[in-house]
């Protein structure tokens, strides 16, 4: 019996088409696609969002990086990247539930903000003595020992409210505040801090129509009726936060929120860095890191 020879020639392998090549037409539209698929994420699944002030202390902390869900509350152009106006309004729209941390866009500049939502549409909101009273009913308020909160970069003390531990820690005194749901949380409160004159967006300070300067001290908020479509919103830091207790203005108060301007629900801490990274020496990205954070639940 004869080996038989290897034909080099056979027809399957004449008729085989040849290797396709990438194009530069083929990688662009690669990329064209990968952009479209971002887009869409960011636009109605989750988006990114940072956390540039101790507003929602001890919960949130300056330099948490969050990702947002985009779907509990519709969609508008708020949701699209740019903000283009492809539809009127909110598609799917949906209030928030009370105690949801919710990313907002101020009335007044459009900057992104994110409070905890307290009052819904129908709910009257008051604060007496630092206590939130809804409908009627003041909100559990226990004690809860403390918060200790890491000083870095970009997390100071704020010496009227918290204490500093050994040169590195702020401590504050925190609260457990509970909502008729049952749904709870912590807060930060320094205690009774007084009436603060109120900005009017100039960096002057407003007045009313009798040329007297404003004051709201935000322990003490008299009954608010939340109108429909609108929400009232408070940051867990209670006494640094500028929020549905003070009228919108630039760089302040949010005054009570249009829903129209929801664009997401906080849920997870994405990344969280201390503020002492620096972009030209790489290994300090991973010595800023607060890996404790990452992942955390909000």
């Amino acid at each position: 019996m004869t080996e038989q020879a290897l034909d080099t020639n056979s027809p399957d392998e004449a008729t085989a088409k040849p290797e396709q090549k990438e194009t530069l037409g083929s990688f662009l539209w690669f990329v064209a696609k990968l952009v479209i698929a971002v887009l869409i994420f960011r636009s109605f699944i989750f988006s990114p969002f940072t956390i540039p002030s101790e507003s929602m202390l001890p919960n949130l902390r300056n330099g948490d990086y969050l990702v947002a869900a985009k779907w509990p509350y519709g969609y508008s152009k708020l949701s699209l990247p740019g903000e283009v106006p492809l539809w009127e309004g909110r598609i799917l729209a949906d209030l928030p539930e009370r105690g949801d941390v919710a990313i907002f866009k101020h009335p007044v500049t459009g900057t992104d903000y994110v409070k905890r939502v307290i009052g819904l549409p129908g709910d009257t909101v008051a604060v007496r003595n630092g206590v939130v009273i809804l409908n009627g009913e003041p909100l559990p308020k226990e004690a809860a020992g403390y918060a200790d909160i890491p000083m870095s970069a970009n997390t100071s003390c704020r010496r009227d409210g918290g204490v500093v531990v050994d040169g590195t820690t702020c401590r504050y005194r925190q609260f457990r505040e509970t909502l008729p749901s049952g749904k709870s949380y912590m807060t930060v409160d320094f205690g009774p801090v007084g009436p603060r004159l109120l900005t009017d967006g100039m960096g002057g300070i407003a007045t009313d129509s009798r040329g007297v300067p404003i004051r709201v001290d935000p322990d003490d908020i008299d009954p608010i009726v939340i109108p429909s479509g609108q929400l009232f919103v408070m940051g867990d830091n209670r006494d640094n936060s500028l929020d549905s207790r003070f009228p919108a203005v630039p760089d302040g108060g949010v005054g009570l929120v249009d829903a129209d301007l929801l664009v997401g629900r906080a849920s997870r801490v994405l990344w969280s860095t201390d503020g002492s990274a620096q972009w030209l020496l790489p290994w300090t990205w991973f010595t800023a890191a607060r890996w404790d954070r990452i992942g955390s639940d909000i």
